[in-house]
């Protein structure tokens, strides 16, 4: 691996804040995800530098109207004592305009939970609120290639990636959700290859992603692959990267967007 200073990855850390913001538009993208527009005053000043960034979003609890938001101490979140904690999932900012003060968040509606419950019935006026992102790790663009890998809850971040990608950029996706009705399209000026796998097709969750994995070339030059799923497929994915096809660790950033049986799971994968 050549010595790239242009290509290091790097880290901004972002004051934490958190905001309250109502909904303005709901927006279903296929049965399986469906996109919240939120806006509102406390938006002003939302930064997100990373097309995988992540917010803490806060439910309210039920029948409130408003979740009850911490605020910000020397150590991270303060919560109230007298309330109870807010139920609070990872998302992805999908899109940030700061001129409309408005905030995409696009719901993944793959397994029953709370967020998952919550956007099945998003209404216009609802609120949610929002705490972070607290940094960004940012991946430069200038790579001779890229491979983007995931299932439904990586949409959001994969979809970013491509609009934010220069004109002309080598790029991959290799992507497995439900069936064909999950399919989004990109809007991207990319030089895209596209591959979707589906679990309705396959003996076992991941299987189809992973062996179209295997099969898949990888072009030589400098590359780097990211990837976001279920933690125990994104897992194997990082390990026959590594392992079998010789991708650097360093040029993989890997990380379990949820985990199966298991509640609000959101990690880095390494070593």
């Amino acid at each position: 691996m050549q010595n790239r200073p242009d290509l290091a990855v790097g880290r901004v850390r972002h004051q934490l804040k958190f905001r309250l913001a109502q909904v303005k538009r709901v927006q279903p993208l296929t049965p399986h995800l469906v996109r919240v527009t939120l806006s509102g005053d406390d938006l002003h000043d939302f930064e997100s530098a990373s097309f995988d960034d992540h917010i803490k979003v806060f439910f309210p609890q039920p029948g409130a109207d408003k979740p009850a938001m911490p605020s910000a101490g020397p150590n991270g979140p303060v919560f109230a004592d007298d309330q109870p904690r807010p139920i609070a999932r990872d998302f992805t900012p999908r899109r940030y305009n700061r001129e409309a003060g408005e905030l995409d968040i696009e719901f993944a509606l793959h397994e029953a939970g709370p967020a998952a419950t919550w956007a099945a019935q998003a209404q216009v006026g609802q609120y949610l609120g929002i705490g972070g992102p607290r940094g960004s790790f940012t991946i430069p663009t200038g790579f001779d290639w890229h491979l983007l890998i995931g299932d439904e809850t990586a949409l959001p971040a994969i979809a970013r990636r491509l609009e934010e990608l220069p004109p002309g950029t080598r790029v991959a996706t290799l992507i497995e959700v439900e069936d064909p009705s999950a399919r989004i399209d990109f809007a991207t000026q990319t030089d895209l290859y596209a591959e979707w796998r589906y679990r309705s097709e396959s003996d076992f969750p991941g299987g189809a992603l992973l062996l179209a994995l295997r099969e898949m070339y990888l072009p030589t030059g400098e590359g780097y692959v990211w990837a976001a799923g279920e933690a125990t497929i994104m897992r194997a994915v990082r390990q026959h990267l590594c392992t079998e096809r010789g991708v650097d660790k360093t040029r993989i950033r890997a990380a379990s967007y949820w985990k199966r049986g298991v509640e609000a799971v959101h990690e880095s994968i390494d070593d």
